[in-house]
């Protein structure tokens, strides 16, 4: 390994290349975050140069370089990035943007240097001299943008290769749009340029970019680290990024996967291109929040198919190392493309937990999971996806799990403990032969408030006596649960379209509401007031004797929130209804509902606790039938 001090003249004079492997992530510095402060860094060497103040050297930092070896005489000489490619494809984005500029002022000479640290010369001697006359060559996503942009004579031909990206009057578009950042960084340090030198004259301008120019050129320094022969690119790779948090762990696992493929002699373009290709669109580098953590869809894909195949829970934190020992800890290690058939076995099914999309048992199971934030079932729901059994076997299992989470939800119990349980769960049906009966008998087997399954006498009970909401489900659990019960009540009437398309869309409703005093008489026909409730409640946290007007007014209180005074409505209706009388209600239930949820209550003369009872009763049958205990029978 050997190091040097170069100017980014001395960088960029030669006939090489700097290539960007292409299984590196693109170029991400921004306007924001890094363009800014290197235009106050490059403008303020250069305004020592105008006052005659001899510049102080600028440290940018090192980048790692690994030579390629040459096998004739055609071509150019070639290095790839190891880590520094954000800091030598800006410099060229700069580079350009004062080449624009030099050009304008009729600055040849200059001009003719900045361009020969942009492009190489003699294209005749070149294997292919459409790639190899740029000094940068970037990863493929780039590539489009970076060769119109770097080809281009000045800014109105960037306005005519990117038509699309300018306003009428000239300027980039600053609204509904994302532009390349090729075309974003040097049109924006063009404009910096002339921003600048616009109030100067024409010769003082030309001294001014001139200026900028030698700037760059002599007074920015990095350190050059080449690799040696011997010296590991990986190992380099991950002491520079790995620890610094400065990448996505997804990012690590792509280059040490294809580093591993360049080092095994696999086709790493081939591999890149029918394994890896589909993780750098839009759906799986979208961000997902979890809790407090923020991460890429890719990143929270890898990490549980990561758990689904070692059978034993990864921390996310450590997610690229616990992949480099996955990949690492066995003899012969696992290969590139291995690893690569591994993860595409997963993400589709990863794809139907997260969408819900498809008529499979792992599509349904990821439709009415999604209400209910369990992301710990991911890893064994993605190995009983990718199983050998079949689909009807696999829905079993799926029901089993769903069943559940649903009964302890409403029943009141924690989540915290379900990444030890679904792992557990994992981990004893990859050891015996993996069955949903297998899987029924281990659920029934779970002991404790952190991890026992619910039963039918306790779940019946909670469904018609406790509060669910408010109470034991938050609103998006309350609807999931709700629109459950609308498709079974659906299917029972056989009604064509049984599936309730978009719940999210309905407002919860407490049909007696729960601000009734006003508009609900209590059983005895006499309305109360807000601060009879209030006495009430007083009286009983107190202990004291309740009259049997006050014992009615917390029996209403307490029946409010349960299973069979709560359904789904129109927003607007909701609004409309709330807190009105009965009467009020089923007017505009008859004129703006279809749900099985609310039909049956427009031909009720009214709606007290006896009546709601009765529905939870029935609520709580067609409950224990979507979401069965210890009866279950395959």
């Amino acid at each position: 390994m050997n190091s040097d001090d170069l100017s980014v003249q001395q960088l960029f004079q030669d006939r090489k290349q700097y290539l960007v492997p292409f299984y590196q992530r693109s170029y991400v510095w921004t306007l924001k975050n890094q363009w800014d402060q290197l235009w106050e860094d490059v403008k303020g060497k250069a305004e020592d140069r105008l006052n005659s103040v001899k510049p102080k050297p600028h440290f940018l930092g090192a980048i790692v370089l690994d030579p390629q070896k040459k096998h004739d005489m055609l071509g150019v000489e070639t290095l790839n990035i190891i880590d520094g490619q954000q800091r030598l494809t800006t410099l060229q984005y700069l580079l350009k943007a004062v080449n624009i500029s030099l050009e304008e002022f009729e600055s040849a000479g200059l001009a003719s240097i900045v361009d020969s640290m942009l492009n190489n010369q003699n294209p005749d001697t070149m294997r292919n001299p459409v790639i190899e006359v740029f000094k940068v060559w970037p990863t493929f996503r780039d590539r489009e943008a970076y060769q119109a942009v770097m080809t281009a004579p000045d800014q109105s031909e960037l306005m005519v290769r990117f038509p699309d990206h300018f306003t009428k009057s000239g300027g980039l578009r600053k609204i509904g749009i994302r532009h390349p950042p090729a075309l974003h960084a040097v049109w924006w340090f063009t404009e910096r340029i002339w921003d600048w030198t616009e109030k100067m004259e024409e010769s003082e301008g030309k001294r001014m970019v001139e200026a900028l120019a030698n700037s760059i050129s002599q007074d920015m320094k990095m350190v050059s680290i080449l690799l040696g022969e011997n010296d590991d690119a990986q190992v380099i790779f991950e002491t520079l990024n790995g620890r610094g948090a400065r990448l996505h762990a997804t990012d690590l696992i792509r280059n040490f996967i294809f580093m591993r493929a360049d080092s095994e002699g696999e086709p790493s373009a081939q591999l890149y291109a029918e394994y890896w290709l589909k993780f750098e669109g839009d759906y799986w580098v979208e961000e997902r929040r979890r809790g407090r953590t923020n991460k890429p869809t890719l990143e929270w894909f890898i990490h549980a198919a990561l758990q689904a195949e070692l059978k034993e829970e990864i921390e996310l934190g450590r997610l690229y190392f616990e992949y480099r020992k996955y990949a690492n800890n066995t003899t012969p290690s696992v290969s590139a493309q291995r690893q690569l058939e591994m993860l595409q076995r997963y993400a589709e099914q990863y794809r139907k937990i997260l969408d819900g999309q498809g008529s499979d048992s792992v599509a349904r199971f990821g439709r009415r999971i999604s209400g209910f934030d369990v992301t710990t079932v991911h890893p064994l729901a993605l190995f009983i996806a990718v199983s050998g059994l079949n689909d009807e076997e696999k829905g079993e299992m799926f029901q089993l799990l769903f069943s559940y989470v649903v009964r302890r939800a409403i029943c009141g119990l924690s989540a915290k403990n379900y990444n030890n349980v679904f792992m557990s769960l994992l981990r004893r049906l990859a050891r015996d032969e993996a069955s949903a009966e297998l899987l029924r008998n281990m659920l029934l087997e779970l002991k404790g408030e952190t991890s026992r399954w619910p039963r039918n006498q306790e779940f019946s009970s909670k469904c018609q006596n406790i509060s669910i909401y408010p109470g034991s489900l938050d609103a998006k659990k309350m609807r999931a649960v709700l629109a459950e019960i609308e498709t079974q009540l659906r299917k029972d009437a056989r009604i064509e379209d049984a599936y309730m398309a978009d719940a999210a869309t309905l407002d919860i409703d407490h049909i007696l509401p729960q601000s009734w005093a006003k508009h609900w008489a209590i059983s005895t026909g006499e309305h109360v007031k807000q601060e009879d409730i209030d006495d009430a409640y007083y009286k009983l946290e107190g202990d004291q004797q309740l009259s049997p007007e006050e014992e009615r007014i917390v029996q209403r209180e307490n029946i409010i929130p349960t299973l069979g005074n709560l359904t789904l409505l129109n927003l607007s209706v909701n609004r409309e209804a709330q807190h009105r009388e009965f009467s009020r209600k089923k007017d505009l239930l008859a004129k703006n509902t279809t749900l099985r949820l609310n039909v049956p209550l427009i031909a009720l003369d009214k709606w007290g606790e006896e009546e709601i009872q009765a529905r939870s009763r029935e609520l709580t049958a067609i409950a224990l039938k979507l979401w069965p205990g210890e009866d279950v029978s395959r």
